[in-house]
């Protein structure tokens, strides 16, 4: 019996060079039905104080069958959106701008809005930097909470940040925040870095995996096109469906190669998909 298969979804991290209508143009005709948005500000600007028309993104949607299942803003240094901001001027714009993000989420029709620890400066505790962390992602998981939207949070690499970088450091933030609307993104690049495993994520928290950075690694990059790097995708993908995963998998390319031509880069990672569940119904992926 054939297994259901958990949807794979397009990223526009590396169409960067290219406009928005060029990444949803090639998602539909690499035969992606949704998409992550990343909030590039020359595919979608946003800031605290303004964003463009959300009718630039809805008439994308309409025009291209696509659905866009969730919201990724810019959040790491030196982007000025850092959760674990030390200064109360910067911290009331990081605010304003995630509860923004929520806003066009909402408005949208997508379900989530992804989100991080924030960054420590070096010449800091970190232990202050993990308390601004704790209290910036209570005020927006609250407002998240109120407008009935998903926060995923991802763990980040070093040097990206000190803050969360394993599923034991996740754990930790999620437990002090205690609210029901901040979840988990497993971003599979995170996971090797940190040396966790998809299974670790998942015997910490459960059905709290809402969200996957779905991507292979291996020596140029951790966050490759399926199919470009060494990891065993029908492995992966059996995994999340064993432990009865209900999002998507996300592919967040942020390989430079890839941006020359990321629509080939999206048709490989699409078709090392269907290969995956070829092998996974044929029972030959081990």
């Amino acid at each position: 019996m054939k297994q259901k298969h958990i949807e794979l979804v397009a990223m526009n991290h590396h169409y960067l060079f290219f406009e928005l209508e060029d990444f949803f143009a090639s998602a539909h005709e690499c035969g992606f039905q949704s998409v992550e948005l990343w909030t590039a500000p020359q595919h979608f600007f946003m800031d605290y104080q303004q964003n463009d028309p959300v009718t630039k993104i809805t008439r994308l949607m309409d025009r291209y069958s696509i659905q866009v299942m969730g919201l990724c803003p810019e959040q790491t240094n030196p982007k000025p959106h850092n959760m674990a901001a030390k200064d109360p001027s910067i911290q009331e714009r990081v605010y304003l701008y995630f509860t923004r993000a929520i806003d066009v989420a909402k408005e949208i029709g997508a379900s989530q809005v992804l989100v991080t620890s924030g960054w420590a400066f070096y010449s800091e505790p970190l232990t202050e930097a993990r308390k601004r962390s704790v209290e910036m992602l209570k005020r927006v998981s609250s407002y998240a909470e109120r407008k009935s939207i998903n926060l995923a949070m991802e763990a980040l690499r070093a040097p990206e940040s000190l803050i969360a970088n394993s599923v034991e450091d996740l754990h930790s933030l999620i437990k002090k925040v205690d609210c029901p609307a901040l979840k988990v993104c497993l971003d599979i690049g995170a996971m090797v870095a940190a040396g966790d495993t998809i299974q670790g994520y998942f015997d910490t928290f459960g059905s709290d995996v809402i969200h996957s950075h779905f991507v292979d690694c291996g020596e140029r990059s951790l966050h490759l096109s399926l199919g470009d790097g060494e990891r065993n995708i029908a492995q992966d993908i059996e995994e999340f469906a064993r432990n009865e995963y209900r999002g998507v998998l996300s592919v967040e390319c942020t390989d430079a190669q890839a941006s020359y031509n990321p629509k080939a880069a999206d048709a490989r990672s699409m078709a090392t998909y269907k290969r995956a569940y070829e092998a996974i119904d044929d029972g030959a992926h081990l």
